[in-house]
């Protein structure tokens, strides 16, 4: 996830002092306006359920409205217009096409049964489904790959304090990771619904209004918007054609299936996350999750094609250098005020992000991986805010090493697709026989994708006809095709549950009693 091309202070909107002084007073009262909110919903937690799953009481407007935020963050806005200006619609086919697609595929699909299995984590379904041993292989993978993400959205927002207050990058982390941690901490599942849910608007209004002031632009419509939706997309298709193709110009087998694995990633990929599954859990019904999860999946791809608009009209307005194209049109046509209110909205989607990737993991690890452990399962409420602590811990190592965290989320996305998904598609609409086919098609798929990942980096150690064969096929193909065989072992070398012969009498160890 990017924030103003992190690392390229040039590409970011400039302020003056005084801009800048009142980007500070709006940005304290911001944050003193979330911690507040989430004292106010502090008051709601009262148990282990309202913490994680806010007691399964969520309305729609919360439910879709938490869901959205969560999906739509910072790289939703700068990544995928500055891929849309480069690339054109086949660079955003993960997103936001296919991470819209997963939403509704959730909802069509996974959202009902899996509320009714009236669940904590997605490591309960495991349990629930397979049994304990699946459980923890399930935890187990699924912690880790939340890491990076966490790490990701500390260091967007402390170099927003670098680039704007000259604040030491390292002490910006720790002030972001606090705050983040207090008010997540405070009320859980309660606290990040309704901040999210408050977020997501801000973060829509400034994006819209970035939008229509772009589009007005004398070159593309001269007050007109909507002339300027027009003369963007009537431009880039006449100077850009191969811009407006969602498949690829050339049909060759290595560019398809990279194409197809895109798709497979974005749609399926995210199915097995605990951040999107818990929001299910929370939904005050199975119909408010289904319709949450659709509803947020049609309006993640109305608000998310806003920065691939965006993108594209930066090819028209400025065709030349290679610029940030969020970034460069606000500085270009906000005024002051409007400014700040722009990157208070960025400033909101990754805080947003940032509550749903502390408390995901959390959740996991300490219901699921924590609770086995003697002593841990008397007190689960502060447990399970003591591992709010030690994500946030997490988060914070990984920030300040100093290593590429985007490559990360993309590895952590296809460890749940490979490790993950076949097991909760089977687990809701197949007759599982125990543990062994999940932990099979979990280890079998995770092993398989690791194994053809490393060759893909790894070009000049393998010979070179060896290295074309495996890598023609994306390793995220080899993962699930090995997660799935990996399932069908399990199943093989599982016999049936022996059937229970037919009997008009009651058994005789459950006779009838009276009340």
């Amino acid at each position: 996830m990017m924030l103003f091309a992190v690392g390229e202070p040039s590409s970011a909107p400039a302020l003056d002092d005084g801009t800048t002084t009142l980007l500070a007073w709006a940005l304290a009262g911001y944050v003193v306006f979330l911690l507040g909110l989430s004292v106010y919903a502090s008051r709601r937690v009262q148990s282990e359920a309202d913490y994680v799953v806010a007691g399964r009481k969520l309305p729609l407007f919360l439910a879709w409205g938490t869901l959205i935020a969560t999906w739509f963050g910072a790289a939703t806005m700068f990544a995928a217009a500055g891929a849309a200006r480069e690339e054109g619609l086949l660079g955003v086919v993960l997103d936001p096409f296919a991470c819209a697609g997963t939403l509704i595929l959730a909802g069509i699909f996974f959202a009902r049964p899996l509320w009714k299995m009236e669940l904590y984590t997605m490591a309960d379904f495991y349990r629930t489904r397979y049994g304990p041993s699946a459980e923890l292989v399930g935890a187990s993978i699924q912690v880790p790959s939340y890491f990076s993400w966490v790490a990701l959205q500390y260091t967007a927002l402390a170099s927003i304090l670098e680039l704007y207050f000259e604040v030491p990058f390292v002490t910006g982390v720790v002030l972001v990771a606090g705050v983040t941690l207090v008010y997540t901490l405070i009320g859980g599942m309660w606290s990040v619904t309704l901040t999210d849910t408050v977020q997501i608007v801000i973060a829509l209004v400034g994006l819209v209004v970035l939008l229509l002031t772009t589009l007005s632009d004398p070159l593309l419509g001269d007050g007109d918007p909507l002339r300027g939706l027009s003369t963007v997309f009537s431009k880039v298709a006449a100077e850009h054609p191969d811009h407006l193709r969602l498949v690829p110009g050339e049909l060759s087998v290595g560019v398809v299936l990279a194409w197809l694995g895109a798709w497979a990633t974005g749609l399926f990929g995210n199915i097995p996350g605990q951040d999107l599954q818990q929001r299910v859990f929370a939904a005050k019904s199975p119909d408010t999750a289904m319709r949450a999860c659709i509803l947020a999946g049609v309006l993640y791809l109305m608000f998310g094609m806003i920065p691939v608009t965006l993108g594209l009209a930066s090819l028209v307005t400025h065709p030349a250098g290679d610029i940030d194209p969020v970034a460069f049109l606000a500085g270009e046509y906000l005024s002051p005020t409007m400014l700040v209110i722009f990157v208070v909205a960025v400033v909101s989607m990754v805080v947003s992000t940032a509550t749903s990737a502390v408390l995901a993991p959390a959740t996991i690890l300490g219901h699921n991986l924590l609770g086995r452990i003697p002593g841990f399962d008397r007190a689960p409420l502060l447990r399970d805010r003591l591992c709010v602590v030690l994500v946030s811990l997490g988060g914070i190592a990984l920030a300040l090493w100093g290593k590429s965290l985007m490559e990360l989320l993309d590895v952590a996305l296809s460890i749940q697709l490979t490790a993950l998904f076949v097991p909760v598609l089977m687990g809701i609409y197949g007759r599982p026989r125990g543990p062994k086919p999940a932990v099979f098609s979990m280890l079998m798929g995770f092993s398989a994708w690791l194994v053809t990942f490393t060759i893909e980096h790894d070009e000049g150690q393998i010979p070179e006809a060896v290295f074309a064969a495996i890598t023609t096929v994306p390793s995220d193909f080899w993962g699930l095709a090995a997660a799935t065989a990996g399932y069908l072992i399990g199943q093989a070398v599982t016999p049936p549950p022996a059937t229970q012969p037919h009997t008009t009498q009651p058994p005789a160890t459950q006779p009838h009693t009276m009340p």
